[in-house]
């Protein structure tokens, strides 16, 4: 059963269309708000207007000339990256090829310490040591400082005022004459571990190792070879506990 609904009928004008006047009275849409223009037109960039203000603003276009300096000429004026960190691969070279040889080290090469050849060998002696599943990062950098704060201190109480050995220079020293260890802990990697062969070879390294830091100590600090003995011993201490780490 359907139920009815009454709907009002819809009235239009006479015509059946709507008039012009009806068409007029809509309200037109308007333009988006623009704020008066300046009294002063060279400021363009007061004007809403953006082809007034593209065409009243002008720049002139940049030129690539010869005489200018580009960016390419200034990074051919600047140092190498090494040079400005300090870092002096030759000298670092030539040092190195100075201790594989333990019966001529020139002692003259050594005169410039630095830092960047021991840490290179701090770091791979710790290399070679996490190869061998020991991680003793942490350990070789501390037992360096407490080995040259050691040193350091042992020899300039027994030279007194003449002593002019700082801790820079037992720093770069000591590092440079972790060399031997380098290799004995490369070599280590190939050796069983507790034999007697690794004893024999860590008792060579050592030597040489304790032979060269002492040359180079007696030689470029003051009153060193009134305690060479002494030095020798102390250096001897050093690299065998760094051996220790090798061996065990």
């Amino acid at each position: 059963m359907s139920k009815e609904f009454n709907v009002p009928p819809v009235v239009f004008p006479a015509g059946g269309n709507p008039g012009p006047a009806a068409v007029a009275q809509r309200r037109l849409p308007t333009a988006p708000f623009q704020p008066p223009r300046p009294a002063n037109p060279s400021i363009p960039f007061m004007s809403f207007d953006v082809g007034s203000a593209a065409a009243a603003t002008s720049f002139p276009a940049p030129q690539f000339g010869g005489n200018t300096i580009g960016i390419g000429s200034n990074f051919d004026d600047e140092p190498p990256l090494l040079e400005e960190l300090g870092i002096n691969t030759k000298q670092i070279w030539n040092k190195t090829v100075s201790i594989l040889n333990p019966f001529r080290v020139n002692p003259n090469l050594h005169e410039d310490a630095d830092l960047s050849g021991p840490f290179l060998f701090l770091m791979s002696f710790g290399l070679f040591q996490l190869l061998a599943g020991k991680i003793h990062f942490g350990i070789i950098l501390g037992w360096v400082i407490v080995a040259a704060l050691f040193l350091y201190v042992v020899f300039n109480m027994l030279a007194g005022r003449n002593g002019n050995l700082d801790l820079y220079r037992c720093l770069s020293l000591i590092g440079y004459c972790m060399l031997p260890l380098v290799i004995l802990s490369a070599f280590s990697l190939f050796v069983p571990q507790g034999g007697l062969v690794i004893f024999g070879m860590a008792a060579v390294f050592v030597l040489w190792s304790t032979r060269v830091c002492t040359r180079l100590l007696v030689e470029l600090a003051s009153c060193g070879d009134e305690h060479r003995g002494l030095i020798t011993y102390a250096c001897f201490l050093i690299y065998m506990l760094f051996s220790l780490l090798v061996i065990f």
